[in-house]
């Protein structure tokens, strides 16, 4: 397994490209499964997670034709199979959009229990219940989700919690079922809208994504269409908050600066400049700057997933800020790594107490998941001296060619090869 070793202390001048919406394109994906014809699709992230997700649609039967690193023409015409397997379901998270898409398809679906980041349990309960809703059949065999549905029908559905994942599973169905389907108590999430936007470009009636009640009007079929995912609302937070850390002055392009409101307030509440234009924002610091508070919610609240990268941020701020986590149970596993490098930090159930220090130590960390392994690379970015992050294939799965970006903004950061634990094997005999 490879490895990123950064030294710290270089500010970031220049800009970066954002990418598109790894949480768009996993569930876009899936949705070309209910086209009748050919779907291209741009602005796709060149991500691990997106290679799984292109793996999983092969396995079923799709056609998939790269046109650039970032544009597909994906044909679902020649699907033979409604079974997700194991190995692969159990790569990721989102492999459950499989499921709402089969069943909205051919009214099966068999997918392994999915796997991804482990930060809290996240059970997919209100996903079933949206299914069940719709007259499906679901049931749990050995692991192995399997539901089934000889006509889909239009239902009113009322999620006790608001769910990113459940909402959009039901929509991936919802589209094909009879009737109109109501669906309250929503997320409101921007990959929310931009999925409702592809669904609709391809027949569907999808109305309200982006409020609390989503209608859908089940439509026969639907066809292929060309479309261009939104750029990723975290891959912009992410680079924002490198460019507060390390300090300099970074325009981050290709982004709606709507989406990133939250973000946006609370840098200038530390005492970053950040400057709204038509499709870029620009972060700049000089000097250390001063303590927030900070609390998850749903969107348009500030996200879940910027939580572990504004936390190291946090860490190196004048005062005491609190960090408090409203959406997942387990997400402050990544402190224990922010504590290697000298930070003060005490979790207390849901809630970080940040005593910043004037400067974090490099040390040898890692990624105990994807957004905690970019929160690594933030720290690593404001420490004194070398961070080793290891486990770096995490931080891969939603972020693309991060090494690349970052060092064209004058960033030290480099990947190291390490031996594998057969090759440090042969290496010792050889001693």
């Amino acid at each position: 397994m490879d490895k990123f070793v950064v030294v710290g202390g270089k500010r970031l001048y220049g800009s970066v490209d954002i990418s598109g919406a790894k949480n768009a394109a996993l569930a876009i994906i899936p949705a070309t499964l209910l086209a009748a014809g050919k779907c291209r699709i741009d602005n796709i992230p060149d991500i691990r997670d997106v290679r799984l997700m292109f793996n999983i649609l092969r396995n079923l039967g799709a056609e998939i034709k790269m046109l650039n690193p970032n544009s597909f023409e994906i044909d679902t015409s020649a699907i033979r199979s409604q079974v997700v397997p194991d190995a692969m379901a159990k790569k990721m998270r989102a492999s459950y959009y499989f499921i709402g898409a089969l069943l909205g398809r051919s009214g099966n679906a068999e997918v392994a229990m999915p796997g991804g980041c482990n930060f809290g349990v996240r059970p997919i309960d209100q996903h079933i219940k949206g299914f069940e809703a719709l007259g499906a059949h679901v049931r749990t065999e050995n692991a192995v989700i399997k539901a089934s549905s000889a006509e889909l029908l239009g239902g009113s559905i009322y999620f006790d919690v608001v769910s990113v994942g459940a909402t959009m599973n039901v929509m991936l169905a919802a589209v094909r079922a009879k009737g109109l389907t109501i669906i309250e108590n929503a997320a409101k999430e921007p990959h929310i809208v931009d999925l409702a936007n592809f669904l609709n470009l391809m027949g569907a009636d999808v109305r309200g994504a982006g409020t609390d009640t989503i209608k859908i009007r089940g439509v026969e079929t639907m066809h292929g269409c060309d479309y261009s995912i939104i750029p990723d609302q975290i891959e912009a937070g992410t680079y924002m908050v490198a460019a507060a850390a390390a300090g300099g002055d970074v325009a981050i392009r290709n982004v709606i600066p709507k989406h990133l409101e939250s973000i946006s307030a609370k840098l200038v509440e530390c005492g970053a400049t950040v400057e709204e234009f038509a499709d870029s924002v620009r972060v700049a610091a000089d000097g250390r700057l001063t303590k927030c508070n900070v609390k998850t919610m749903p969107h348009p609240g500030f996200p879940t997933d910027m939580q572990p990268q504004f936390a190291a941020l946090l860490a190196i701020c004048e005062g005491t800020s609190i960090v408090s986590e409203s959406i997942w149970d387990n997400r402050f596993r990544y402190v224990e790594q922010l504590l290697r490098m000298g930070a003060s930090i005490q979790v207390e159930g849901k809630a970080a107490i940040i005593e910043g220090v004037p400067y974090l130590k490099g040390a040898p960390v890692r990624a105990d998941d994807l957004r905690a392994g970019a929160a690594m690379i933030i720290a690593g970015l404001a420490a004194r001296g070398a961070t080793e992050i290891e486990d770096i294939h995490l931080i891969e799965r939603g972020y693309e060619n991060i090494l690349g970006k970052l060092t064209a903004l004058g960033a030290d950061i480099r990947r190291v090869e390490m031996p594998d634990e057969e090759s440090a094997k042969e290496d010792k005999k050889a001693i």
